[in-house]
């Protein structure tokens, strides 16, 4: 049985604004793009939560529902290193840190010295030690694997902790409402409550076989976590998947031309940040005016930029009549040719 914590900073990025500008705590402030720019909101204070703002809304949008806020662009360097500090704080109470992203983490201590193996005292030291010593607030779960953790992290917000044994799974489980499940979406979330389902323990009632029918693979994976299964062990090594760039549009634009344009201003940084790395497969993004948004993927081994083109062209035959506000390009990473690649060198110099 497995003791993990997942570990989750409290608006991270307005968190670190605000201890520089004591003066920004009580007002609403976020980090985002500029609104003239069609920028989006990165994150923002509990004051901005209180007007209905939050991520990925538009900074026009919050503008209109915040007149008064107060919106920067941020400092990325500033939360790199302050989440380094964060994280070498992790590592003092185990080496089984996976990063999710800058202000989140899973760690496994289930192995763990600290407080005689108490995954609750460990939680709870760790958000003590990030309050004592960076003046920043974590919110924490404890769980038997990273699913439930992750889920547990958000009960208590902000500045709180919950934390859920192997006895309580099966109740907590039951009654939590599947729009907190990963991939469920607001469609897919449609999609069950058309047919009766919003809790995971109508899941498990229905059964497995019966939500792969209707779901197919994705199926399977709800059942599963419907029954509170996880089985994913906490990576401290995670591989970087994909490599890929992406540029929202100033003015929207209605023409195949007009994205190949903008595409051909993006390649360049696609192939400076992939740096030579061997790929499998290209993919093309566009963002309607609508917000919704399409994909379309291809398999090589190269990143072929006429290839990219003919996927942006057909990726835009399902605007139908929308307008795009979003071109992105990216590439699926291949580490099974870099390491044949690597092994062949290797084995080159002989003796």
């Amino acid at each position: 049985m497995r003791k993990i914590i997942h570990v989750d900073m409290d608006c991270f990025y307005a968190a670190v604004e605000m201890r520089a500008h004591p003066e920004w705590r009580d007002i609403p402030m976020a980090i985002g793009g500029s609104a003239s720019r069609r920028g989006v909101i990165a994150t923002c204070n509990y004051p901005a939560r209180a007007f209905g703002i939050h991520s990925a809304m538009s900074s026009h949008q919050a503008l209109q529902r915040c007149p008064h806020l107060l919106l920067i662009s941020g400092n990325m360097a500033a939360y790199k290193a302050v989440s380094q500090q964060i994280r070498e704080i992790f590592h003092r109470y185990t080496h089984l840190v996976e990063p999710l992203s800058l202000d989140e983490a899973y760690l496994d201590v289930t192995d763990s010295p600290w407080f005689a193996g108490s995954a609750t005292r460990i939680a709870e030291h760790i958000r003590r030690t990030i309050s004592d010593e960076l003046q920043l607030t974590a919110s924490a779960g404890v769980a038997p694997n990273k699913f439930l953790a992750k889920i547990a992290s958000d009960e208590n917000k902000p500045d709180g902790l919950f934390v859920l044994p192997p006895s309580a799974v099966a109740d907590f489980v039951r009654e939590l409402p599947l729009t907190k499940l990963p991939g469920v979406g607001s469609k897919t979330a449609q999609k069950l409550s058309a047919i009766g389902l919003t809790h995971c323990g109508q899941l498990a009632e229905v059964g497995e076989a019966e939500l792969v029918r209707r779901f197919g693979k994705f199926g399977g994976a709800l059942w599963l976590r419907a029954q509170g299964i996880d089985e994913r062990e906490v990576q401290p090594h995670r591989i970087r998947k994909s490599v890929g760039v992406e540029t929202t549009l100033i003015t929207d634009i209605q023409r195949v031309e007009q994205g190949i344009e903008v595409l051909s201003g993006l390649w360049p940084e696609l192939i400076k940040r992939l740096n030579g790395r061997a790929i499998k497969g290209l993919c093309i993004k566009l963002k309607f005016d609508d917000f919704t948004q399409t994909t379309l993927s291809r398999r090589c081994s190269l990143p072929d930029a006429s290839l990219a083109e003919q996927l942006c062209a057909e990726a835009w035959h399902r605007a139908n009549g929308r307008s795009v506000r979003l071109v992105g390009v990216s590439v699926e990473l291949d580490h099974y040719s870099e390491d044949k690649a690597a092994q062949s060198e290797q084995l080159s110099f002989g003796w």
